[in-house]
């Protein structure tokens, strides 16, 4: 049946073999040190940001010329999940998302297709729009970013230094892109007096015309002698304000200095870009990005040390702090887990010397780093870097890998029990076992198959689980077959013949249990069928959850003001967190981004697109316990300070992104009507306790003034729409007239009105608007005003309105929680709508559910290859059958373990049920193996199962309490806990239920008397 035996070879070419092994250690450690470091693994964000501007159009205009003409395009992208976009007055902003089934060849084709679709209908977009442009580097994560406030300095001599040291942080090795925060653009204006330009009868545009005509850049020709080629260059162009404010013009047959009739001052930007606070203090951020595959604890090192540098030739005045850093997060997870890895080695060493005796011990102890040694440099070679999965994976995995060594080193130990040579002993385990160890191997492989191939972001995210696990499996057993023999040959030596100990008492125990439970068959199958059914009655009482979140002593504070609040009103409310920040115990430093959200400084952010009323801090507490405390003061704070804001307090997300955990989907074709189910939703959530901070992502109109022309007498007085337009544009807000080349920036020259005649709402009707005969009339001559409301944005998803109602949870409530609390009420409710509206569940439990759907869709390859292998292996039906009935009932010890340790069903949690199955399932399968080897012998079906049973309960009871210890050191963790709790509980009882359950199903199902002893011989069908 095996036409090599693999431990044989080696035995024959030990010098080669050693030298491998020799090798493979060299080779582990030179990679294990050349790994990628990350704090999570890399999944691509699948999603992409078009976005385009129709500068004086109204919501409405916008959402139907521009919106709706680019989601009808967009709608056609291939792998297309869903669109949502929102509207504001001359904005719109639409995200692309892709299904979680693209992968990156199919991303990065689509974004190509996205661009070439809509340049094509480009032309079809209203005259006057602006883009649309497109952001596909959505996904890109700022780990370290650094603030810079200055004392002395103005803000461009700041962005001066933050500039030059953007431009030598670029060539520090493993930077891919560095971003500027906060930075405001230098702007000259140049403010007329609309009445002194009437009484001189100066021509307004025409001044203007004058301006952008002197600082054109235009090619005066070039002058090709017989030798050489000259240039020539006209002069006139700006290099400074002063340059501008020097210019002089005719007017009535005068020349006129800009400076007598405009004052030309140089400013920043008003209103304001997003800005950017540190512990409280106006700042610029520097946000760096590492390049893919890069080492995050080497970047960091080198930015420290680059930074030092830099640092030491800054004036006085401008102080650099380090925001975030994910080289020192990454070094302290790294670190913890290889603490834990170290002790899940511990432990199981500890489990093999104290079971197997030293000498066996030892060769456990040699096999763990062989086989790590050789894990490493494929990590390498396939890319997978030590992140939080990857990390997670070598601990679960190192409790698996131990099994095929126990397995072979249990075999040679019994056949020098019975006097075989170390070379016969060394190699029996491979004639005995290393096809049954080996389809083993792969049906647990396969329990993680769901893991690898679950296509949604979840399953991205936690792919390199299934790809270590792979690897450290495939390459245990080629230790087990290659490398363990020859350190048995080398160190084992056979055992002395023990009296009556400890051990064989156990046996007897086990033996004599075995015997009863196998004389009351169907009682134990009962019993076993009853707990299991049970198991499954329990589940509903485990509460669910999609990913937890991080134990990063990081809070996230979001404050949203109404949406037509200012930029500046933002930035007051960030200065009085600012102040309830500021000497606080438990506050180690701050950030806050005031316009915008957070750049994703770490991989699962939700991250925030710019809008005027919304500010996020980010908290770095000073611990977790401080973390704590902070959450419950910032909570009270921000509903006390901020009644009418919609405040938000969380810690760091795992996993993709979700935002606000509790969420209802309301859409429909009418604005009004949704907005109405909406309130009726948000009603049903406010009543449920689990519920708190109800609020929707747009809600409230806000005013406009409405200026109605009568186009009639606009014309008796030689104006127009466009004209009228464009005065009450340069006198409000300014128009852009040219702009000024000084050094590496391009500083817009703004016209508009001096301070004093800026219109305000008081003001707006008696606005002098200036005629072509040069005279001036109010603005109510030939206008009429009005308020109205409009909604300052609307949010759509597929090409519908969506209003989203949202809501946080209160205390340990999890959203799944809430939304099943809740949901008889909202399908009351959805019965009452008309069919074009529809109320969607969305949030954390869409997410849990995507991403269960793409597992649970991978489970029938998953059966598909367990079915197979098994088959290959036992080539019979019943036997199949006896191994997979076993399978299921692990949820027994799963649903146990997770009661009493309070752990929640989450995503991670399932990974490890399905993952369970596999190793189940090995066990099983050797042991039926066994059995079918005891029958071989002569013995029949009762006399095999109990001797078979026997002597496989060693090996397989230490595999399993190695695999449950090694578990320990991450059960505490708040990511991998669960899954720890539910392998060990599950595989607890159901080492247990092999080693009982399955002999006593063998027995029945065949009809096996134990007085028939080795006599009968009936064989399995």
């Amino acid at each position: 049946m095996i036409g090599l035996n693999l431990s044989d070879w080696a035995l024959k070419h030990r010098s080669l073999v050693v030298y491998m092994m020799i090798v493979a250690v060299v080779a582990g450690a030179l990679s294990y040190f050349r790994l990628g470091r990350n704090e999570d693994p890399a999944f691509i964000i699948k999603t992409m940001v078009v976005q385009a501007a129709w500068p004086g159009a109204s919501v409405d205009e916008t959402m139907k010329q521009v919106t709706e003409r680019l989601e009808r395009q967009l709608q056609e992208t291939p792998h297309l999940d869903f669109l949502r976009s929102f509207t504001r007055a001359g904005v719109t902003t639409i995200f692309v998302n892709l299904k979680g089934s693209a992968s990156a060849k199919e991303v990065s084709d689509t974004w190509y297709e996205v661009r070439k679709t809509v340049g094509d209908m480009r032309h079809t977009l209203p005259a006057g729009v602006i883009g649309p442009g497109f952001n596909d580097d959505f996904g890109d994560t700022f780990g370290i970013i650094y603030g810079f406030t200055s004392d002395g300095f103005t803000q461009r001599e700041l962005r001066d230094r933050v500039e030059a040291i953007r431009s030598r942080l670029l060539l520090v090795p493993d930077v891919s892109k560095i971003e500027l925060l906060g930075a405001q653009d230098e702007v000259i204006f140049v403010e007329f007096s609309k009445q002194q330009l009437a009484t001189l009868g100066i021509d307004r545009s025409a001044l203007l015309g004058a301006l952008q005509a002197q600082n054109i850049v235009r090619p005066a020709g070039t002058i090709e002698t017989g030798s050489e080629s000259i240039s020539l260059r006209v002069s006139g162009g700006f290099s400074s304000e002063q340059d501008i404010a020097n210019i002089n013009f005719a007017a009535g047959g005068k020349m006129l200095r800009l400076s007598d009739i405009a004052q030309v001052r140089r400013g920043y930007v008003d209103p304001p870009q997003p800005m950017f606070r540190v512990n409280g203090q106006p700042a610029i951020g520097l946000a760096i990005a590492m390049r893919e595959g890069g080492d995050i604890l080497a970047l960091g090192a080198n930015i420290k040390k680059v930074m030092a540098q830099i640092t030491a030739d800054l004036p006085i005045g401008i102080e650099p702090s380090l925001v975030a850093d994910q080289s020192v997060v990454v070094r302290q997870a790294i670190g913890e887990f290889m603490t834990s890895l170290l002790q899940a080695i511990a432990i199981i060493l500890a489990v093999s010397f104290i079971s197997l005796g030293v000498r066996p011990g030892l060769i456990i102890a040699l096999a763990i780093p062989l086989t790590l040694a050789i894990v490493f440099p494929i990590m390498e070679i396939v890319r997978i870097d030590m992140q939080r999965i990857s990390l997670g994976a070598l601990i679960i995995a190192l409790a698996l890998l131990v099994d095929d060594a126990m397995t072979t080193t249990d075999a040679t130990l019994t056949r020098l029990a019975q006097g075989a040579s170390k070379v016969e002993a060394a190699t029996y385990a491979f004639r005995t076992h290393a096809f049954a160890m080996l389809a083993g191997t792969l049906v647990t492989i396969a329990g993680f198959i769901p893991v690898g191939f679950a296509a949604s972001s979840a399953g991205e995210y936690t792919f390199s689980l299934f790809a270590v696990v792979t690897i450290a499996l495939l390459v245990s057993w080629f230790v087990a077959v290659i490398f363990t023999p020859l350190l048995g040959a080398v160190i084992l030596v056979p055992p002395r013949q023990k009296s009556d100990d400890a051990p064989g008492r156990i046996y007897r125990l086990y033996r004599n249990f075995l015997t009863f439970a196998m004389r009351a068959k169907w009682l134990t199958i009962l019993v076993s069928l009853a707990l299991f059914i049970a198991s499954l009655l329990a589940l509903p009482l485990i509460p669910r959850q999609f990913f937890p979140s991080s134990d990063r002593p990081e809070l996230l504070v979001d404050l949203s003001l109404p949406q037509n609040a200012s930029i500046y009103a933002s930035e007051a409310a960030a200065k009085r967190l600012d102040a309830k920040l500021t000497g606080d115990p438990d506050v180690a430093h701050w950030s806050s981004y005031v316009g915008r959200g957070a750049i994703r400084f770490y991989l699962p952010l939700n991250v925030q697109l710019p809008n005027d009323f919304f500010m996020q801090a980010v908290v770095v507490a000073k611990d977790v316990a401080a973390s704590e405390r902070l959450h419950a003061k910032l909570d009270k704070f921000l509903a006390e300070e901020f009644p009418n804001a919609i405040s938000s307090v969380s810690p760091l997300e795992l996993g993709p992104p979700v935002g606000w955990p509790v969420q209802y989907r309301v859409g429909g074709p009418d604005v009004g009507q949704v907005r109405e189910i909406a309130l009726k939703v948000a009603q049903i959530v406010s009543r449920y306790p689990g519920a708190k901070q109800v609020n929707f992502d747009w809600m409230e109109p806000d005013r406009q003034v409405r200026i109605r022309v009568d186009q009639d007498e606009a014309r008796l007085l030689g104006l127009s729409s466009q004209a009228i337009a464009s005065v009450l544009n340069t006198v409000i807000s300014g128009t852009p007239v040219t702009q000024l080349r000084d050094d590496i920036y391009l500083v817009n020259v703004v016209a508009r009105a001096t301070d004093e005649q800026r219109v305000s709402l008081a003001t707006l009707r008696t606005l002098q608007v200036p005629l072509p005969s040069g005279q001036t009339v109010p603005l109510n001559q030939f206008a009429s005003f009005e308020y109205t409301q409009e909604f300052p944005l609307i949010w759509r998803r597929d090409r519908v309105p969506t209003l989203t109602v949202q809501a946080a949870i209160a205390g340990d409530t999890l959203p799944e929680a809430v939304v099943g609390a809740l949901s008889p009420a909202i399908e009351n409710l959805k019965k009452t709508l008309p069919t074009s509206y529809n109320v969607v569940v969305g949030g954390t439990v869409e997410e849990s559910r995507k991403s269960q759907a793409s597992v649970l869709a991978v489970v029938p390859m998953m059966l598909f290859v367990m079915f197979t292998v098994l088959m290959i292996q036992l080539q019979s039906f019943p036997r199949l059958f006896m191994v997979v009935s076993v399978a299921p009932l692990g949820l027994i010890g799963v649903i146990a373990a997770l009661m009493l340790s309070g752990r929640p069903l989450g995503f991670v949690a399932i990974l490890g049920i399905l993952a369970l199955l596999g190793m189940i399932c090995k066990n099983a399968v050797i042991l039926i193996g066994q059995i079918e080897a005891e029958r071989a012998q002569g013995k029949g079906p009762w006399e095999a199962a109990v001797d078979a049973s026997s002597s496989r309960f060693r090996p397989i009871m230490l595999t399993a309490v190695s695999t449950v210890l090694g578990m320990i050191p991450i059960a505490p963790t708040v990511f991998w806990g669960p899954m720890a709790f539910a392998i060990m509980g599950g595989l607890l009882v159901a080492t247990v239920l092999t080693l009982v359950f399955l002999p006593t199903l063998y027995v029945a199902w065949f009809g096996a008397k134990e007085s028939t002893g080795a006599s009968d011989a009936s064989g399995p069908a």
